[in-house]
Formats: C-alpha cells, structure tokens, sequence
C-alpha cells in the first residue's frame, strides 16, 4: 500500500478507481478502514463509478504517529485530509464521507476550504459543544485506564456497555490502534470540539447526516443541530440494524445525484 507523509506521520491510503467522481471515506476514532469494513461502516463497499480514497487516520490502522495528543485534533487530521486530497485528487472538489472522528475532520475541513468538497455524508455526528466537555473527561478516563491496565482492561471496561440498537448484529471488534499509542489518541480526543455552529451554518453543499440512536458518544442533539445548521440537509436515522444496512444505498443515492 502506498504511503503519504505528513507532519509527524505516514498515512496508509488505497485507491478504487472505477473513473467518475472522486469520494473520500474516513472513519472513527480507534477504528480503521479495515475496522470499519467489520463493523458496516465500510458505505463505499459497493460504491460503483467513482474514483473512492480511503486512508487510516494519523496513528491508526496501517498508519503511524507519535505520542502528541494535539496531532489528533480533528483540526490537525482536517490538515492532514486536505493534504492529501491535493496529493490524490490535485484541483477537483471531492464528495466527503466520514463517521464520528470522521466526520468532525471533515467538517474542519470544509469549513476552512469550502470550495474543496462537492458533498458531504456526515455519519454518526459525535459528542460537540455542550455535550462535548463530560466527554473529554472520558477520553482522559480511558486514557489512565490504558496506561495503568493495557489494552484488555480498556475492553473490559467497554464490555458492560450495551450497543446502539442499530449496531447489535456487527461482530465484536478491538481498536484497531498499537496500545502505546493509544492513552495519546484519547487525550488527542479529548483537546478537540466540532467548529463553532456559526461556521457550520455556513456549509453550502448538498449535505446527509446519518445517525442512529441509543448512543452517548454520538448523541441525536449533534446529528439534529448540524442538520438543522446545514440549509437543505437530509437527516436519516437508523434504529434497527436493516436501517443500517441501508446507509451504502444512501451513499451511492447522494453520489448519483449530488454529480448526475
């Protein structure tokens, strides 16, 4: 797999390219793109007719990083996105998608070079603002945990903790993160919010917010907030795992006619 260097790491990145219009898929914070695959967040399998870039975000998956919490705020990992965007996709507007961690790297993104993106699928909006703060204080939690237990009590702890309704069907995964890197990734999580909702409110191309239900860490309030901030964005929510099997058939609906 090729590599591409930015500030204080490697990102890992593949390209599917069918031709037709160019789309980047990001994913979550401990995941991968592989990760993602396992757990249904993978909505460019299938995605026919594009140009699709998936990369593993600074310090996880294939890609590396070092122990600096401020490398993986969502603004940094916005800086890393539009590197390389300009790397793969030099020129062109690209249709961004992302849940999660994800997506507040895209939303940094776009707000900062709006003319960069044709369309945005923004997944499982995180915690942000209000909700944000007793959130960081769990990044910092878990961040001790990892540090004083490993990776096995950091899964323990999580065991107890019941799924989203619409993820009860995806199989058991473990961050896909090396556990010396992972008390950093945490307090990297921790130091960072959404951009501010005037900001947001000024996104400007065709937008569909997904989101499930039954989840603290990425609460309904944020997905409706950006919905209702985003003029003429769709919001979809899943509540059953046939809602979340319909997420790749809304990707490739929103590609098809974002750039028919």
């Amino acid at each position: 797999m090729p590599t591409f260097p930015v500030s204080g790491a490697d990102l890992d990145w593949e390209i599917s390219d069918e031709g037709g219009e160019p789309v980047v898929q990001l994913h979550g914070l401990t995941s991968s793109r592989y990760r993602d695959r396992v757990l249904d967040l993978d909505l460019g399998r299938g995605l026919s007719g594009t140009r699709l870039l998936r990369y593993d975000a600074r310090g996880h998956g294939r890609s590396t990083g070092r122990t600096v919490p401020e490398d993986y705020r969502w603004d940094n990992l916005a800086d890393d996105l539009l590197q390389i965007l300009d790397h793969v996709f030099p020129g062109e507007q690209v249709h961004g998608v992302g849940p999660s961690m994800g997506c507040g790297t895209l939303l940094h993104a776009i707000t900062r070079a709006p003319d960069r993106f044709s369309a945005l699928t923004l997944v499982v909006p995180p915690t942000a603002w209000a909700t944000r703060r007793s959130k960081a204080d769990d990044y910092r939690t878990a961040a001790d945990l990892v540090e004083a237990g490993g990776m096995d009590a950091f899964i323990s702890a999580g065991a107890a903790t019941p799924p989203p309704p619409a993820t009860v069907d995806a199989p058991p995964t473990v961050p896909d993160v090396d556990v010396a890197l992972l008390p950093t990734l945490f307090r990297g999580a921790a130091l960072t919010d959404l951009p501010a909702p005037d900001l947001i409110a000024r996104i400007a191309v065709p937008t569909t917010v997904l989101a499930w239900t039954d989840d603290p860490s990425h609460p309904l309030s944020t997905a409706e907030t950006i919905s209702r901030l985003i003029r003429g964005s769709a919001l979809v929510i899943a509540r059953t795992p046939t809602d979340l099997a319909r997420w790749p058939h809304l990707l490739h609906e929103q590609v098809v006619s974002v750039h028919r």
